[in-house]
């Protein structure tokens, strides 16, 4: 159960924008020390030197003591009130031996390095260091987010892309948020715009923020393999490696899928969670992403016929994968026990310790794919002969075979051989005197052919055939 501070802050918080504050991290300041070859800020003795074929924009918000200044062919200082350079007479007491320090080249920081950006959902977040953990796309500003370069800051970025623009809803630079395109337009083409933003692909702000409670696509899946070519992916040391949506590696720890409904918030579930169980000492070392992403459908598990919106929880510890895995079934008990509550339809979860929440529902939804998928063929093979049947459709005609040397028939081999049907001899059966033999007829008779005309007797009731061996005398019975 939430606490009263808790609540408030949650009911604050509803029907808050969805949009993120993305910052840029880099920058090009005189007194920043990782700006110096030498990791230090030159003093009095030492020689300054700019790249000489490099634009530069720097942010000084002092005073500094230098020995010699070697500038670029093209850049510019922006000073701070006060700020400035002087050089010293003499040696400075306060600094060692002279060198020369050199300011690093920034021409390689690229708008879609993942690492160069932190999201906070709020301004004052921002200011805190209260960052928000993202998948690789939505590090990187989405079309919905406010981009912004810190107030007191100098710097210089990459904006190429695969698109013509790069869309934001605001910009924030030095301090001044621009929200008109045409003005943004304008400031980039002023001096300070060329050396701060450079590339192929210009940044547009005015884009709309995201209007949809339930949250919005970044977006940036269009980039996708220009942020992950930016990437170094570690070794993932479990069982079975997860790859969220959205993210260039495999991961260590689990996804949750919430199923939602209109009534949906994200930003108030974002805090839920937050409130719930990441405030908890167990769950100290997590890292917590949420997203909207669109899921593949598949009926009966194989065919793919769309895609449904669904939100990811992306959770990951140092711990490979043990304490997220715990987040993962604390979050769907809870989305199981308030999900009517929260605008929930539905929630499982993947681990990379190889459980998941629906194993026994995958196996049997697989079973019961297999069955609709035989009993759908059986359903085609009766339809298809239930219309050739009915003329509608015709089976096509086969090519004829070539023709082949006539054989004899199998009577004409059993008539013309000795052998039998089962191979053996074929069996006579016993000797008619009459029609077994040829010549047997002819001597009955006599010798003379002339009485075998006298074997067909015509009469009124019919034709007769005499048997010759029989004399018909003889039939008669005389008492």
């Amino acid at each position: 159960m939430l606490r009263t501070p808790d609540v408030l802050l949650l009911v604050s918080l509803v029907g808050a924008a969805n949009a993120l504050y993305k910052q840029w991290i880099p920058d090009t300041n005189y007194e920043n020390q990782t700006n110096w070859d030498k990791g230090a800020v030159p003093c009095g003795n030492d020689i300054v030197q700019f790249p000489p074929l490099r634009k530069v924009s720097v942010f000084v918000e002092t005073t500094h003591a230098v020995q010699e200044m070697r500038l670029p062919v093209d850049g510019e200082f922006v000073l701070n009130s006060g700020a400035g350079f002087y050089v010293v007479s003499g040696q400075d007491p306060g600094c060692g031996a002279g060198i020369t320090t050199q300011f690093k080249d920034s021409e390689s920081l690229e708008w879609f390095n993942p690492a160069l950006w932190q999201a906070a959902a709020t301004l004052d977040d921002l200011q805190r260091g209260n960052f928000l953990f993202s998948v690789h796309e939505e590090s990187v500003p989405c079309g919905y987010d406010d981009v912004v370069f810190k107030a007191r800051s100098s710097f210089r970025v990459d904006t190429s892309s695969s698109e013509s623009s790069t869309p934001v809803k605001s910009v924030s630079v030095l301090g001044k948020t621009f929200e008109s395109r045409s003005e943004f337009s304008e400031y980039l083409g002023s001096r300070s715009g060329r050396l701060q933003f450079h590339g192929s692909s210009a940044v547009t702000v005015g884009h709309p923020g995201c209007e949809d409670p339930s949250g919005c696509d970044c977006g940036n899946s269009v980039n996708h393999e220009r942020i992950c070519g930016s990437v170094t992916c570690a070794s993932a040391n479990c069982k079975k490696p997860l790859l969220p949506e959205g993210h260039c590696c495999d991961v260590c720890g689990a996804i949750v899928t919430i199923h939602t409904a209109a009534a949906f918030n994200l930003n108030s579930y974002r805090q839920r969670i937050h409130h719930l169980f990441l405030i908890l000492p167990q769950y100290k070392s997590i890292q917590l992403g949420m997203s909207k992403v669109y899921k593949p459908q598949r009926l009966m598990g194989i065919i793919p016929f769309g895609s449904s919106a669904a939100i990811q929880v992306v959770i990951l510890d140092g711990e490979e994968g043990t304490q997220s895995e715990s987040l993962a079934r604390d979050i769907c008990r809870d989305a199981n026990s308030h999900g009517s509550n929260l605008g929930i339809t539905g929630e499982e979860f993947q681990a990379s310790s190889g459980s998941s929440s629906n194993q026994s529902g995958a196996k049997a939804a697989t079973v019961v794919g297999v069955v609709f998928g035989v009993l759908i063929m059986i359903s085609l093979v009766v339809v298809t002969v239930f219309l050739i049947h009915k003329g509608v459709v015709r089976m096509p005609s086969l090519p004829s075979l070539p023709s082949l040397p006539s054989l004899p028939s199998l009577r004409s081999l059993k008539r013309n051989s000795g052998v039998g049907e089962l191979g053996g001899p074929l069996d006579h059966g016993f000797d008619n005197p009459m029609f077994d033999e040829r010549n047997v007829l002819p001597d009955i008779l006599g010798s003379n052919g002339t009485e075998a005309n006298t074997s067909i007797s015509l009469t009124q009731s019919g034709v007769y055939f005499v048997n010759p061996v029989y004399d018909e005398n003889e039939t008669e019975f005389n008492a």
